[in-house]
């Protein structure tokens, strides 16, 4: 099968997943631009969504007119959950997904995320009404199920297809394991048999032998990497190419990868604002820094230091240390 929802093709059919805090509008644009079939937004809580009413950088988060992304809600009563789909369909968003398989407390103690697993009636409400409240194709995410006597993953997606889900992606573990132990893919092959719409396979998929793993294990159209996209966002783009024929990425090296990583730092100045891009750019200069073996004193130095510009002139000396492996 061909992975698309409906009419919309999604070409790659790699995936980026969404990571909280991680995959902002700044790294998602850097990882389209080296190919991605599809990047999701990190989740919005429909309930603060709606009582906040987001501002014009919360609308710009969203990335909601980008073309290949699709913007991810969660929340716990139908009401909230079909408005706040509205609100994103009518500030330009192509795509809707639905979270029911986050597995944090803060989650899923306010009975979201993967808690609603646990009652799929309740589940189907929301995902009904979403479906209800906008013209756009409606994907849902989920988990194997709740824990190992609730692995209900394909009976959910089985009736998510007949209330109008299209596409539905499936990190095989279940709430209970978090991200402990390794991901059954083969667990996932219950839910490709169990429904006619694609099924996207997601956890501890980092590249291209992992992916090829996955696909063969769970019978699924495509994968979703979240994790071996930190610090390489061209990944995505290279197991494209190496399981699906697509266009070989040109991985960055030397100058062009100082380049690339002070463009990227310097949209997050942009986006977030200096002080605040700085310390949230951390993490990500981190994991550029890890790949190129970045000596630890100038690591240190670098991301403890506060002058934005200062940061950029360490950071062609920080990557220059020896070929980043890819």
């Amino acid at each position: 099968m061909a992975l698309s929802l409906g009419e919309r093709p999604i070409t790659p059919p790699v995936l980026l997943a969404p990571l909280a805090g991680i995959t902002d509008l700044p790294f998602r644009t850097l990882v389209s631009r080296f190919g991605a079939g599809l990047v999701v937004s990190e989740m919005i809580a429909s309930g603060e969504f709606l009582t906040d009413r987001p501002g014009t950088r919360d609308k710009a988060e969203l990335g909601a007119q980008v073309e290949n992304t699709s913007v991810q809600i969660a929340g716990r009563e139908p009401g909230p959950m079909a408005e706040a789909a509205r609100m994103v369909a009518d500030m330009g968003a192509k795509v809707i997904d639905i979270n029911m398989g986050c597995p944090a407390k803060k989650v899923t103690g306010g009975w979201s995320g993967s808690a609603l697993m646990q009652v799929p009636d309740h589940a189907l409400t929301l995902i009904e009404a979403v479906v209800a409240a906008i013209d756009l194709p409606v994907t849902l995410k989920t988990r194997l199920g709740w824990n190992s006597d609730c692995l209900n993953a394909p009976e959910l997606a089985r009736r998510a297809e007949d209330a109008g889900v299209r596409m539905v992606v499936i990190h095989g573990r279940t709430r209970a394991q978090f991200y402990k132990g390794h991901a059954d893919w083969a667990a996932i092959r219950a839910v490709k048999e169990a429904v006619s719409i694609p099924v996207v396979a997601n956890g501890d998929i980092t590249d291209t032998a992992s992916a090829r793993a996955a696909l063969a294990q769970s019978g699924a159209d495509g994968v979703m990497i979240g994790r071996g996209a930190q610090g390489a966002p061209w990944a995505l783009a290279q197991v494209a190419a190496e399981i699906f024929g697509g266009p070989e990425p040109v991985i960055p090296e030397g100058r062009a990868l100082t380049a690339m990583v002070s463009e990227h730092y310097a949209a997050m100045l942009e986006f977030y604002g200096p002080q605040l891009g700085n310390r949230v750019a951390r993490k990500h200069l981190g994991w550029y820094m890890d790949r190129a073996g970045t000596e630890p004193a100038l690591r240190q130095r670098l991301l403890t230091e506060r002058d934005t510009a200062e940061v950029l002139r360490m950071i062609p000396d920080a990557l220059d240390c020896r070929q980043v492996a890819a």
